[in-house]
């Protein structure tokens, strides 16, 4: 029996394999993976119909649908009409000596990203540094870095290569996927959700926050990255649905001491504020008006 295993790397990177084996993966597992140079260390985050499902490999019938980054999106994406390869192998489960040799990589990186940092500095090149991320085998060595603008890393790879003597890929992110990577805690104070829950990073606007009746003040909805919360997005259906339920602000209804318009509403205490043409207000809660509402 052949099952598709979600393994998550450091950084929140995640790919999909598959492990032919008939012994059943759990949660957690440490693993070690084929990968296109070598073998990589890794831990299972999801097995089975789960992984399939976030992969978007189970109705789609491919590698199409919500998966990223991995084999199977790669495959897809330069031949979307050929059948999808089968994925690359979760080749073992990880030995503690394995597992100890990944601790020592990843205790090795922030000297690492501090000597690549000299180099980019050196260089002159207008280019942040965000991580660096040993493969397990030491064959692959990869800097994660943002920039405002395309940069010619060329001399410094090559540099690099050099001081490392490893294959080095530079790879360009965004602000909110380097907040993905690199975690941290919210202005809620709670972890970034990028960073524990949040399985895809979709485009954020501004609508969204005037649908939610917020403050428009950048500095009051933006996240740790400086780009718009997270939240506002996925939140965004809940806010749409729920004020379905209440009368529109601004609208005038007929209630049982007269004409009373809308001043606002609280989709969360279920209330709405209302004033009467004499200019009193007074807040009632939704069903006490729509009751209110009925009897006039």
């Amino acid at each position: 029996m052949t099952d598709l295993v979600e393994v998550r790397f450091k950084g929140n990177r995640k790919e999909y394999f598959s492990w032919p084996s008939a012994e059943p993966l759990a949660l957690h597992d440490p693993v070690i993976v084929e990968v296109e140079r070598g073998q990589d260390f890794g831990r299972v985050s999801a097995l089975g119909p789960v992984a399939a499902k976030k992969c978007g490999a189970g109705a789609a019938g491919g590698a199409g649908g919500g998966c990223s980054g991995c084999s199977l999106a790669e495959a897809a994406a330069s031949s979307p009409d050929a059948a999808p390869p089968p994925p690359r192998r979760v080749l073992r489960r990880a030995s503690s000596t394995d597992a100890a040799q990944a601790d020592l990589l990843h205790a090795e990186e922030d000297d690492v990203r501090r000597r690549v940092m000299e180099q980019v500095k050196r260089h002159a090149l207008l280019m942040k540094v965000s991580d660096a991320e040993w493969q397990w085998d030491r064959r692959k060595l990869t800097i994660y870095f943002t920039a405002e603008q395309r940069v010619d890393f060329r001399a410094l790879v090559r540099d690099l290569a050099s001081a490392f003597h490893t294959r080095i890929e530079l790879r360009q992110i965004g602000a909110r996927d380097e907040a993905k990577r690199l975690d941290g805690v919210g202005r809620c104070g709670r972890q970034f959700c990028c960073s524990s829950w949040l399985p895809e990073l979709r485009p954020v606007s501004l609508a969204l926050a005037k649908d939610q009746h917020l403050s428009l003040n950048p500095s009051q909805i933006s996240g740790g990255c400086g780009r718009l919360l997270c939240c506002l997005r996925y939140e965004h259906d809940y806010y749409v649905q729920t004020r379905k339920r209440f009368p529109k602000e601004g609208k005038t209804l007929r209630t049982k001491v007269g004409a009373e318009r809308v001043l606002a509403v609280d989709i969360f205490r279920e209330t709405v504020t209302l004033r009467t043409e004499a200019g009193d207000t007074r807040v009632l809660s939704l069903e006490k008006l729509k009751t209110e509402v009925a009897d006039a």
